[in-house]
């Protein structure tokens, strides 16, 4: 299945991954600094929450194109929802 994302769609998830990166490069400065525990984990937390959400509207462009292409067999089609199913339980 190939993705194909929409300008703003694909700018969002863009942003949200740079923002992810720039957020884990914080969290090594912080233990390179010997931060605190609490706020190092704080920060973890927000990078795997970014991550989270960049997949999620990954996925959900893709569950939205599957569901707008209904010409596909229903073999194909039982593939394509495991797949999506697959990729989704792997985010949560």
């Amino acid at each position: 299945m190939d993705l194909d994302m929409a300008a703003d769609e694909l700018k969002s998830v863009l942003n949200r991954l740079r923002r992810a990166q720039g957020q884990l490069a914080g969290v090594i400065r912080m233990l390179e600094e010997g931060r605190d525990c609490e706020d190092v984990i704080t920060q973890l937390a927000a990078v795997s929450r970014a991550l989270d959400r960049a997949g999620f509207a990954i996925i959900a462009t893709g569950l939205q194109q599957c569901l707008a292409d209904g010409e596909q067999p229903v073999g194909d089609r039982e593939q394509l929802r495991a797949r999506l199913e697959k990729l989704f339980l792997s985010l949560a």
